[in-house]
């Protein structure tokens, strides 16, 4: 038999790993560096790596489900089960069926700790494809629940059961911290152990996993208080746990201060060099007033067009130094911001905002010293309806970017550079620098 496993991060090595102990023959991508398994072959492309197999798992996180399966719909065996295993938005999962084709998808939920259980942990499935997935997970030694239904039924039951679950491990992480700052961490811990069956052990595991798992949590929390508002229940607890698991995640990176020190005066056009002009946004987005600068950490906004809601709610989260990156669908017939609302993002340490949408009130942004990019201009103001997503990965501009990435701004335009990155871009766009004022220097000199 032969599978797939797209994504080899914690889980995803742990299934690939499972399914090579049963004699399975099985082929893996990921982008990123992780290890490989042992009896693993690693494929260059995605499309290689799902070449002939029978069932494929994506296990890639709930904001790359979408586009994994877009990048490998076409390549699958006319009889191969795809599997999404990635928790989150029961509507996306309906997307991703309807990509690979509804009758090989299986919705497939994991109930339980994967390092604890391995590929053994229990699951919940639905969608055409649960039969044949579920003989594969139940030959992996795990306790299926197969309840029939639709593609995004076993995602509902997951958010169900995660507004207790990452709602206690966010609980257990305040109470902790509230403990230690209190001089009284121990006799915390041991209040908390008392009431859980699994004693220490499961603090520690619900605990550290909510640090560890912070940024996948807080997308997953978040679905999970969208499932609620659907179902006419208010998601109170559910929403502070998905602050708490964003809080985590943010404070996981680097100080932008330190990113800001280092980055300052360096030109948008020398760090775009240093990256082979990747990443830069179009030239339709830019600066609505002359000499704005900017170098933070994003959070991004995915709104409707003419719509921010989502705006709002991103705001009212954010932390000093984060720019607000919003995908407006590249509408300017309806400002996405203004004044009053760029005053308050400026007070909760908002360094600008860059939208592929409109804006107003451009003097009052000067006089405020907000730098805002856009694509327009409206004098038209937004609705407030909704939908909309923050802390997703938006496309603005013709750039993907993601929470946390590093924006960069001057007149010239605005790029963004990986997180991972942001220390190579720093220095090759430093080289730059130093290589053109060589130039410069030669040039004038020749003249004179």
């Amino acid at each position: 038999m032969r599978a797939s496993v797209l994504g080899l991060g914690e889980a995803g090595s742990l299934y690939t790993s499972g399914l090579v102990r049963r004699g399975w023959t099985v082929s893996t991508y990921d982008p990123a560096d992780h290890a490989t398994p042992a009896g693993v072959v690693r494929a260059g492309t995605p499309e290689e790596a799902v070449d002939g197999a029978q069932v494929v798992l994506s296990l890639v996180g709930g904001s790359a489900a979408l586009s994994a399966a877009k990048s490998v719909a076409a390549f699958l065996r006319p009889d191969a089960v795809y599997a999404d295993m990635n928790a989150g938005d029961p509507a996306v999962k309906r997307q991703i069926a309807v990509e690979v084709g509804e009758d090989r998808f299986a919705d497939v939920s994991v109930i339980g700790s994967v390092p604890a259980h391995g590929a053994a942990t229990a699951v919940v499935i639905s969608g055409a494809g649960a039969p044949a997935a579920a003989r594969v997970f139940a030959d992996l030694g795990a306790e299926v629940d197969d309840i029939g239904g639709d593609p995004g039924d076993a995602a509902a039951r997951k958010l169900l059961r995660s507004t207790f679950m990452k709602g206690l491990g966010a609980l257990i992480v305040e109470s902790v911290a509230a403990g230690r700052a209190a001089g009284a961490e121990e006799w915390v811990r041991k209040q908390i152990s008392g009431e859980l069956s699994g004693g220490a052990g499961a603090l520690d595991r619900l605990h550290d996993g909510t640090f560890k798992h912070a940024d996948r949590r807080s997308v997953e929390t978040e679905a999970a208080a969208e499932l609620l508002d659907s179902l006419g229940q208010r998601p109170v607890l559910t929403r502070a746990a998905t602050e708490l698991h964003r809080g985590l995640a943010d404070a996981a990176l680097a100080p932008i201060e330190d990113l800001q020190a280092e980055y300052a005066g360096l030109a948008v056009a020398n760090i775009g060099d240093a990256r082979d002009r990747m990443g830069m946004l179009d030239g339709g987005i830019h600066a609505l007033w002359k000499g704005a600068k900017l170098v933070g950490r994003a959070r991004t906004v995915w709104v409707r067009s003419g719509d921010n809601l989502a705006v709002h709610r991103a705001v009212a989260a954010s932390r000093p130094g984060e720019v607000l990156v919003i995908n407006g669908q590249g509408d300017t017939s309806r400002a996405l911001i203004g004044e009053l609302i760029a005053e308050r993002a400026k007070a909760r340490g908002v360094v600008g905002m860059v939208i592929d949408g409109a804006a107003r009130d451009v003097v009052e942004l000067e006089r405020i010293g907000f730098g805002v990019w856009a694509r327009g201009l409206s004098p038209a103001g937004p609705y407030k309806h909704g939908p909309g997503q923050i802390n997703v990965p938006v496309a603005v501009g013709g750039v993907v970017v993601h929470p946390g990435d590093v924006v960069v701004a001057d007149d010239d335009g605005v790029v963004v550079v990986p997180a991972a990155e942001a220390v190579a871009s720093l220095l090759g766009g430093r080289a730059v620098e130093a290589d053109e004022a060589q130039r410069r220097a030669a040039i004038l000199a020749g003249t004179a």
